[in-house]
């Protein structure tokens, strides 16, 4: 599933090719692409048709497209598969297209959501009351992320020693800290050398704080070059690739030297996931440091 620095490249994409543009007609072409949206696909058509997009908006792995002069706004769920792409109105329709979205300003292009396996999709929610960023009320839990600027560190770190977890558990709990996901947090732990079993209540304040700057570092490094994509379903609005997979120093790389000791790399099985580590570098330990 695409993480914050794969949605931020397709947000800052949108904001290039659909901010200020107005909608003057949609198609919903598979009914699963608007589940969340309660209205079904003709009401999502219907309340979308002569709306203007606004600056779209992200806050961890949630990515979303305000309407200007409502209180309202377009969320978009990417799932395993999906992609936002702006194509030209005459190339062919992809395999998997799911939703079309065209404008009447004569740039020839239009909003296209398409989605392999269909996990993902686009729903209309209302803002949040009072909220500056639009926020839609769906994602009001969803906590800032680390290139928030408006992210209090102080309030991660005590919520980190309060809560009986460990520490990749709570990278990955979007009610404390968003759009890290199993990658990004491999990728951090290493550069920290933590295990990712390390307990939180044994993480001094500069002990977290210096995993928050290493999962900023690796986010930022990885959104530079586009973000990471392992096959052809994540791709930004122009149908890119990113390559930081190129440069990931744990995720994926069992059995290869770590890039710090050459210690061979390991790989175990966690929640249903897999986690990446050096056995040399982030040893198992419950002592505070």
């Amino acid at each position: 599933m695409p993480e914050l620095p794969e949605v931020e490249v397709v947000r800052r994409g949108l904001e290039r090719w659909v901010a200020g543009r107005t909608v003057t007609a949609v198609e919903v072409l598979h009914p699963r692409a608007v589940r969340r949206h309660a209205g079904g696909g003709a009401d999502f058509a219907a309340r979308l048709t002569g709306e203007t997009f606004g600056v779209p908006r992200r806050r961890g792995k949630y990515l979303w497209l305000p309407l200007e002069e409502r209180e309202l706004s377009v969320l978009g769920h990417l799932g395993m598969s999906g992609q936002l792409l702006v194509q030209p109105e005459a190339a062919p329709d992809e395999k998997h297209l799911r939703i079309r979205v065209r404008f009447g300003d004569g740039a020839g292009t239009e909003l296209r959501f398409v989605d392999q396996r269909t996990f993902g999709g686009l729903s209309l929610h209302e803002t949040v009351p009072g909220s500056a960023d639009g926020l839609p009320d769906v994602i009001a839990h969803i906590a800032r992320d680390p290139l928030d600027p408006l992210f209090d560190e102080t309030a991660y770190h005590l919520a980190l020693r309060a809560k009986r977890t460990t520490v990749k558990r709570a990278l990955l709990d979007q009610s404390l800290i968003s759009g890290v996901g199993n990658i990004y947090a491999d990728e951090a732990l290493w550069r920290a050398k933590l295990h990712y079993e390390r307990p939180t209540s044994t993480l001094t304040r500069p002990r977290s704080v210096e995993l928050l700057g290493h999962a900023r570092d690796v986010m930022n490094e990885a959104l530079a070059v586009g973000g990471t994509s392992f096959d052809s379903l994540y791709v930004n609005v122009n149908g890119e690739s990113g390559y930081f997979d190129r440069s990931l120093d744990a995720y994926g790389r069992e059995d290869e030297p770590c890039r710090r000791c050459g210690t061979p790399m390991r790989r175990r099985p966690w929640m249903n996931r897999s986690s990446y580590f050096c056995p040399r570098c982030q040893r198992p330990s419950r002592v505070s440091s």
